[in-house]
């Protein structure tokens, strides 16, 4: 293969870049040492140099080839926006970022492997469904909302790259989101179980209030085990 990589960059972004590239072409058998070393017109000891190991290395590649994902994200959270619509254009965001990138989303959701950029992800996610809770929105807890989203968002995109290009339903991504958002939100529940679901969205609400109210009134024991029974109350059966 010939070397996709400039000489004139520094060794470390050389072996990123073909990284990068190998991962793209081949998935992630492809990554090898040797290959990358090739590839970077490096020696293999370089690359133990600079990441520690393979793990460091695949954990590096793909923070590399998340990097404008994660910018995109960010710019999406406009705090003066509905937080159910940014929820909406952070899921399309996933859903086109995993069709477009198969090898780096199996690399970073679904080897059992727990990176650094996938966690980023993860606390956008939870900053805007955070906004819902404030708003008294949801009808359970931040962290297990957050959890809801990230499984049904991760499990579709899985699905999806398992079948065949011409076998996937452009429009079940719409319908899992609009599903996925009424599970976790006040938003689409409206008359049914409203009593229920008004004390657990009340509950979220202060228990999102609670870290900006620092309230004289509550010692910060108090407040962990206030913010304990919120969380129990948000998630109650």
């Amino acid at each position: 293969m010939a070397k996709a990589t400039s000489s004139v960059l520094p060794p470390a972004e050389r072996i990123l870049a073909a990284a990068a590239d190998l991962l793209r072409a081949g998935g992630i058998d492809a990554v090898s040492t040797r290959a990358v070393a090739t590839e970077a017109g490096v020696q293999p000891p370089t690359i133990y140099r600079q990441f520690g190991d393979k793990d460091g290395l695949l954990d590096a590649v793909t923070r590399h080839v998340l990097e404008s994902y994660i910018d995109r994200k960010r710019l999406l959270t406009n705090p003066d926006a509905d937080p159910a619509l940014i929820l909406r254009e952070l899921w399309d965001l996933h859903v086109e970022f995993g069709m477009q990138q198969p090898h780096c989303y199996l690399l970073t959701y679904g080897q059992g492997r727990r990176t650094s950029a996938a966690d980023e992800t993860v606390s956008i996610l939870g900053e805007v469904i955070g906004r819902l809770g404030a708003a008294g929105r949801l009808t359970m807890s931040v962290r297990r909302a957050t959890d809801y989203f990230r499984a049904s968002g991760t499990g579709f995109v899985m699905s999806q790259l398992s079948l065949a290009s011409e076998e996937r339903d452009a429009e079940l991504s719409g319908i899992i989101f609009e599903n996925t958002l009424a599970a976790v939100s006040t938003d689409g529940r409206r008359g049914r179980g409203r009593k229920a679901n008004d004390v657990r969205a009340r509950a979220v609400a202060l228990r999102e209030a609670l870290p900006e109210s620092r309230t004289p009134a509550l010692s910060a024991a108090e407040q962990g085990l206030l913010a304990e029974w919120l969380d129990r109350l948000a998630d109650q059966a």
